[in-house]
């Protein structure tokens, strides 16, 4: 394996819910222990349903603040995010994230694991909001 140079052309377009997400690196291009998408939110619109909570139940994701402001509803707590923030999500932790402002919310979204899709589940239930 070398270095190499991803571009946003390149990348793969994910028909995901409430977002727009481009996968950029993962293992379909040759990655064996990262993923790397490049996530918007846009703003929400009345009377739109919220995507539900997800979690990666044996992986962390990192999740880098681009641009506009969120919030990270988790088991463990209410997390506001503006540019320049980062949240660590541990492995098995439900989550979702909320655009609060009004404009896109632009995150770059780092995964340990070439393949996502093993290990993500989308949930049906709430969250626990332990604090």
């Amino acid at each position: 394996m070398m270095a190499r140079v991803f571009t946003q052309a390149q990348s793969k377009q994910l028909g995901l819910p409430g977002r727009k997400a481009l996968e950029i690196v993962s293992g379909e291009n040759g990655a064996h222990a990262v993923t790397l998408r490049l996530v918007e939110i846009p703003v929400a619109l009345p009377g739109e349903s919220p995507r539900a909570p997800h979690q990666h139940n044996n992986f962390e994701e990192c999740i880098y603040v681009l641009a506009g402001h969120g919030t990270t509803l988790a088991d463990s707590g209410e997390y506001r995010l503006k540019p320049g923030d980062t949240l660590l999500v541990p492995a098995g932790e439900k989550h979702v994230t909320r655009n609060t402002g009004n404009q896109p919310l632009l995150l770059l979204c780092f995964f340990p694991v070439a393949d996502i899709t093993k290990g993500t589940e989308e949930s049906t239930a709430g969250l626990s909001t332990k604090k």
